[in-house]
């Protein structure tokens, strides 16, 4: 007890110490829509985490992002002994400081069971006590019942599937009674069977960080796992609205994972795209990256009349933050234009495949 006094108030101590400057992640808004970053999985010291809530709210703002959900498990309370509160606690605590940082918080719990079926996460939540029930399918009801937005938490954990990831009966059940709405395609690391059940079964990609631990400081570039939500306003209920609709994609270290009709504007909206002809034989495409993403690009199936990229079977041409390249096209044996075809190698819109794009000239 007297150890997590100590730690208790180390931790108040250190409070100060992340009121640092924001960092502003520049990603593109797409038509009609803002783009969000979010973490809807994260931990403190109200169940198996190490950092009190405010600490969780200070370290989303100085890092940029613009929603959190502090989900701490319902059944997996390691301090229960030394933090004896409702599992509604840690929302209350973090509330007054997401307010004065403009952080929404979003009040969210998980729901910790083996597998299967496993892990979820419900947010969207009004009570979590609620959701403290012997039977797992009664716990997902109840949260269903407050209209929670519920997603299955890290499938290929190797804790819990460690041989293959696989969509259990269990799945099934709670996919046709409306008890799951999405899955996490990365949680520390990608998984293509949720990206795949998620296209095949239409549910929401989610990305989130599951932190524990203090959020480590990135170095310029870097940043922590995230759902970008395309939402119509900057606003909880919008945000709600966009997981329902499926609008989202994952952010995870220099990838961008989701639907194709969203990364492609994404793109579309992030690069500058000028074509020039040089002469009858030459052309100059110039992209001009306005924001931090980054882009790798790889030649594509093209007419062989014309010839662009010829190395990048071995090395992409890569695009940093807030930088230009120059692609350069031969125009062969009399031609005048054509389809320039690229993948964008980082812009996963099916499992493990990139995304492919066409620059006409």
């Amino acid at each position: 007890m007297k150890k997590f006094i100590s730690f208790l108030l180390a931790v108040f101590i250190s409070l100060p110490l992340f009121s640092q400057a924001r960092t502003n992640i520049v990603i593109p808004d797409l038509k009609g829509y803002v783009t969000l970053k979010c973490d809807f999985h994260i931990h403190t010291v109200f169940s198996d985490g190490s950092v009190w809530p405010a600490v969780r709210v200070e370290e989303a703002y100085r890092e940029g992002l613009d929603a959190i959900s502090i989900t701490d498990h319902i059944e997996y309370r390691p301090y229960k002994d030394d933090v004896v509160a409702s599992h509604n606690r840690s929302y209350e605590i973090a509330l007054p400081v997401a307010r004065q940082r403009g952080i929404m918080l979003i009040k969210g719990s998980e729901i910790t069971r083996s597998m299967p079926p496993g892990h979820f996460n419900a947010i969207f939540l009004t009570n979590s006590d609620e959701l403290d029930k012997p039977d797992f399918f009664d716990a997902m009801r109840a949260a269903k019942a407050q209209n929670g937005f519920i997603f299955w938490n890290h499938p290929n954990w190797v804790s819990q599937q460690p041989d293959t990831t696989l969509w259990w009966p269990e799945h099934t059940q709670l996919y046709d009674q409306g008890l799951m709405h999405g899955i996490e395609v990365v949680n520390g690391t990608y998984c293509p069977e949720s990206h795949r059940w998620c296209l095949e079964k239409k549910l929401t990609m989610i990305g989130n960080s599951d932190v524990h631990a203090p959020m480590q400081n990135f170095a310029q570039g870097r940043h922590r796992t995230m759902t970008l939500v395309f939402a119509r306003s900057k606003t909880p209920e919008a945000i709600h609205e966009a997981l329902k609709e499926r609008r989202t994609a994952v952010y995870h270290e220099e990838f961008v994972i989701g639907e194709e009709i969203y990364l492609k504007e994404l793109f579309e909206n992030a690069v500058d795209i000028q074509v020039t002809k040089v002469d009858n034989n030459n052309a100059r495409i110039t992209l001009s990256n306005k924001s931090d993403l980054v882009f790798h690009i790889r030649q594509a199936n093209h007419d062989p009349r014309l010839t662009y990229l010829r190395n990048t079977s071995l090395i992409p041409l890569t695009i940093r933050p807030q930088s230009t390249q120059t692609i350069t096209v031969r125009l062969n044996d009399g031609i005048t234009g054509g389809d320039v075809n690229i993948i964008i190698e980082n812009f996963l819109t099916q499992p493990n495949k990139g995304m492919r794009y066409t620059i006409k000239i």
